[in-house]
């Protein structure tokens, strides 16, 4: 192991802005801060959003510069990376922003019913071939996770430049008749809807020098439907 990955672990562990429990605190139970990142770590009421999959945290520390009256959440398992963003917010002196560290199939061990009001998911892991669905994180095992801390009519966001990720999840949002905001298949060849959708991370900028298009789908979740799997993409079964 290099030593500058042992370094920025080490100085993970001293970041106000940063939680990192062991897996056997979370595993199958509740993590203290459960309910309680408005108060206990952004010290106000504003609307909670996460990044799943954040990597450097490029595109919640964006988010975070642009919206002050909201408060991000990076959430990733790989130490070493996310301490660049944890690193950048506190060179910015950003306080509406905080990092979990931790797999994303412990989720729900860190947030109750409704502290959740939107979801962003950039450039996961497309786990493509039947035996990984279910580790997709638009997956229907996963989107019924976030319906137990989402709050109702709570937004979802993917940008990808897998076309068959981009296409399984537009088809599990559309057969279980869930609200589709916005939906593209090449991002940057329209005139963008909103602005926050030009942040480009380190990866994103390195698939469009490449020539490859950005998905994007953006999706409500209604909380009390249970999401089935009713994927008809061939090429991911």
């Amino acid at each position: 192991m290099g030593k500058n990955k042992l370094a920025r672990w080490k100085e993970l562990t001293s970041f106000d802005n940063v939680i990192q429990p062991e897996i056997g605190d979370v595993s199958g139970k509740d993590h203290p801060i459960k309910g309680r990142w408005n108060k206990e770590i952004f010290k106000n009421d504003n609307p909670v959003v996460l990044e799943l999959g954040c990597g450097k945290g490029e595109y919640s520390v964006g988010l975070a510069t642009r919206f002050s009256d909201k408060n991000y959440i990076g959430v990733d398992i790989k130490g070493a990376r996310m301490w660049r963003g944890a690193k950048t917010s506190n060179e910015n002196k950003l306080t509406n922003i905080a990092f979990l560290r931790t797999r994303i199939e412990f989720i729900n061990s860190f947030f109750k019913t409704d502290e959740v009001d939107e979801i962003w998911i950039t450039f996961p892991d497309p786990h493509p071939g039947g035996r990984n669905s279910n580790k997709r994180l638009t997956s229907p095992w996963y989107l019924n996770s976030y319906r137990q801390f989402l709050k109702n009519k709570g937004t979802i966001h993917l940008k990808t430049d897998n076309t068959d990720l981009f296409n399984y999840t537009k088809t599990i949002v559309t057969q279980n008749n869930l609200e589709i905001i916005f939906s593209t298949s090449d991002l940057y060849a329209e005139s963008l809807p909103d602005d926050i959708l030009s942040i480009k991370t380190h990866y994103e900028k390195i698939f469009l020098n490449a020539g490859l298009k950005i998905n994007y789908i953006c999706f409500r979740l209604d909380k009390e439907k249970i999401v089935g799997d009713a994927s008809r993409n061939e090429k991911f079964k």
